[in-house]
């Protein structure tokens, strides 16, 4: 495709089913046109765009009384977006009209059209795949419903009141999804809470000379003779940070969807407030630059085509690669798939380690391989330990819905002639993934304990298991062969991590079991070379971490996996090389506090202390160490050190609350709650001790909200018996459920380690 060229109506990429679902189905095939709107445009003008209103206002209220005659207040009079959160200034039903269309932007922001037009943002709604999860709730609940996805996937839709039986709104926007002026018309965050917690303005391109917003489109001539106020009306501060893209990139599922109780649905915001890159929390493994979800997303680049919104030859790209590589392969949009591919593969995001052998006979594990010497003989029984490190995401991998997303890592283990002795994590020929493999996914259930595929996610109840790694954490995964008797030479063994956007069953249940191979792409892998025989130690290469990160990083593995004895060892060894480090000692003290033992903790973390004077990640451990000895003035004086320095750390609020609380200094603890909800609205602790403490002050209003709010968000006790349920029927994939276990060549379904150290 010319880069010069707006494409307006991309075909999918052909396929034996494909036509079948590139038409809407029935519920959104909505016709009618409302009454017509006028406004001033140039000459030069390109056709076919929206036509706004010369007096928004007084036509905003005809139309939306319009719409609200028959419009379906489910969830209650006056509510036009729960499930979701999506809000309008005005608080009632906006004209689709009003919203200037991406062509209209396109006249002279090129760049920003040719790449908003290939990416995710403006697919949000068309795709099949999309379409495919949302009309099962649409024909299962009601179309009510789907105002909860809408909200991020097409606000237009919401807002205008097109989510409603038999609605009349003109449904052209369909095409764009998020367009250029929704999300350039948002003027105000409503919270982190997400599932689209904005507040929409009216779409305006220009400000008048006393900085008011004027809706509605503005011809070109104006436009260019008052750039500033431009700029003015369709930017805001707040654009550039997180938070913006928390308003979609947060979801839950809530009662008024599900009519069972809130469930968390996915955290990208919170997992990367809680990341290295967010300077906020105290208590991550690795330090690192501070670095907005922009800064990867949206990374400035020299534009090719006309752009205004360029500064000195770059532009922020509206491109927004990440991890979808399905859309842009369906729509044949080469161009952003290429971009996908060369993101995923570009940084050094994963860091996969093959750090240890054991030989299972003599119980001898070595490491870390490369810098210890040993020996292998034919007929051994080998575990190889591979630790994957999230090095460099600001998230988790996988992030967001990882019931379809594919992650996984495939394991080889091939002789001098290439043949394989063992291989984990293959497609079959169908394309499906080995059940074996040890992938990055979640198995979300319902109540009848079957796997929710589809991603009908109003039927969740359970989560079987989640094996994402959070950024900055590691994971270990153990893989068990036995070298043949008749291997000579040497062995060469991998470990790669793969992905799939989407699944294969996924797939086909949207196409059928005919559609193109989707693209598989190689995040990051790590071979060595095993000698039957002897093996020395050799040179470090630059792809391997330094043996301490490698040491620690297998830490943090033992310590997520429950095995303290084998983190207290690895910690052990990352203190021997970095004698003066305060973390390894912060580390052996937080894996004794885990596994309960407070005296080996304290003088592990004063030792620590010492090292490093002042530094919070030690102060916040220690302060739970003086609370367990009873010492409330030291356990006060560390976390208010800790608040101080890290003002938005979730953990140190949630802890100095708990301490003020326990002092019954009500007001403090009042402060340090409220302070922890302005930065997770969905934190259980806070609305539990929330409610303790306005009703000792008399509150009791507010103590039955936060009451309700602590009630409907916790866990049902209930719930772990869905996911009980799942794992019988599904021994398969049983031990992926557990922290410690093993992918063994020598038993089909694979086997739990033993029970030491928890």
């Amino acid at each position: 495709m010319p880069r010069s060229s707006f494409p307006t109506s991309p075909q999918p990429r052909p396929f034996a089913r494909g036509a079948a679902v590139t038409t809407f189905v029935a519920v959104f095939c909505v016709g009618g046109v409302l009454s017509s709107v006028h406004g001033i445009h140039a000459q030069s003008d390109p056709p076919g765009t929206y036509q706004t209103s010369a007096d928004p206002a007084g036509d905003r209220s005809e139309y939306a009384a319009k719409v609200a005659a028959t419009y379906n207040y489910a969830f209650g009079k006056g509510d036009i977006s729960t499930p979701g959160n999506a809000a309008v200034e005005g608080n009632t039903f906006i004209q689709p009209g009003v919203f200037p269309s991406a062509n209209y932007c396109g006249h002279c922001h090129q760049e920003a059209y040719h790449q908003w037009r290939q990416a995710l943002h403006s697919n949000s709604f068309r795709t099949p795949f999309y379409r495919t999860s949302v009309n099962i709730l649409n024909n299962t609940k009601g179309i009510q419903f789907s105002r909860h996805c809408e909200s991020c996937h097409n606000p237009i839709a919401v807002l205008s009141g097109g989510l409603t039986q038999n609605s009349a709104v003109n449904r052209s926007f369909d095409q764009d999804g998020l367009t250029c002026t929704t999300c350039h018309s948002i003027q105000k965050l409503q919270s982190t809470a997400g599932n689209g917690g904005y507040v929409m303005g009216v779409p305006a391109v220009m400000v008048d000379e006393n900085g008011k917003r004027i809706p509605g489109e503005a011809s070109y001539a104006d436009i260019l003779a008052h750039p500033d106020r431009h700029s003015k009306a369709v930017m805001q501060d707040f654009y550039r940070t997180p938070e913006f893209c928390a308003a979609c990139h947060k979801a839950n599922l809530p009662r008024s969807l599900n009519d069972y109780k809130f469930i968390t649905a996915f955290t990208t915001y919170d997992e990367w407030q809680n990341s290295k890159f967010s300077q906020r929390n105290p208590l991550t493994f690795y330090q690192g630059d501070f670095t907005t979800c922009q800064g990867c997303h949206m990374r400035r680049a020299a534009n090719v085509l006309p752009e205004p919104g360029a500064k000195h030859g770059t532009f922020a790209t509206h491109s927004w690669p990440a991890g979808n590589t399905a859309v842009p392969f369906y729509y044949g949009f080469d161009e952003q798939l290429s971009k996908t591919i060369a993101f995923l593969k570009s940084g050094n995001y994963l860091n996969v380690d093959l750090f240890a052998l054991r030989k299972v006979k003599e119980g001898k594990t070595i490491a870390p391989l490369g810098s210890t010497p040993f020996s292998l003989a034919a007929g051994d029984v080998v575990q190889t330990f591979v630790v994957l490190q999230n090095k460099n995401i600001g998230h988790s991998l996988l992030p967001e819905v990882r019931d379809l997303y594919e992650a996984w890592v495939e394991f080889t283990v091939t002789d001098s002639n290439g043949d394989n002795i063992f291989h984990s994590g293959f497609l079959k020929p169908n394309g499906m993934l080995d059940e074996r493999a040890h992938s990055f996914t979640n198995r979300p259930v319902n109540t009848e304990g079957a796997f929710v595929d589809n991603h009908k996610v109003f039927t969740i109840h359970s989560v079987a298991y989640d094996n994402t790694v959070q950024a900055g954490r590691s994971t270990l995964v153990r893989y068990e062969f036995q070298i043949p008797a008749n291997v000579t030479g040497e062995l060469t063994v991998t470990a790669k991590v793969n992905y799939r956007h989407l699944r294969q069953s996924y797939l086909n249940n949207v196409f059928g079991k005919e559609h193109p191979a989707y693209p598989v792409v190689e995040l990051a892998s790590r071979s060595r070379t095993l000698n039957i025989g002897e093996n020395s130690a050799g040179l470090p290469v630059p792809q391997d971490n330094p043996d301490w990160m490698r040491w620690n990083n297998i830490g943090i593995a033992y310590l997520d996996q429950l095995q303290y004895t084998d983190a207290i060892d690895a910690f052990a060894h990352v203190i021997q090389l970095r004698p003066d480090d305060a973390d390894g000692y912060t580390n052996l003290g937080l894996t004794n506090i885990e596994w309960e033992k407070y005296s080996s903790a304290r003088s592990q973390l004063e030792h620590a202390l010492q090292l490093a004077p002042g530094n919070a990640r030690a102060l916040y451990y220690f302060a739970l160490i003086e609370r367990r000895e009873g010492h409330s003035d030291a356990e006060l004086a560390d976390l208010t050190e800790v608040v101080r320095q890290y003002p938005q750390s979730r953990d140190a609020r949630r802890e100095l609350g708990i301490t003020y609380y326990q002092r019954d200094d009500n007001q403090h603890a009042m402060e340090q709650f409220r302070a922890l909800q302005a930065i997770d609205p969905d934190d259980l602790a806070a609305h539990y001790n929330l409610a303790l403490l306005y009703r000792r002050m008399g509150m009791k209003e507010e103590a039955k909200q936060q009451a309700a709010l602590f009630a409907t968000k916790k866990l049902d006790p209930q719930a772990p018996t869905y996911s009980l349920d799942y794992l019988r029927n599904h021994p398969e994939i049983t031990t992926e459920s557990v922290p410690w276990h093993v992918h063994s060549a020598l038993t089909p379904q694979g086997t739990v380690g033993p029970d030491d150290g928890r």
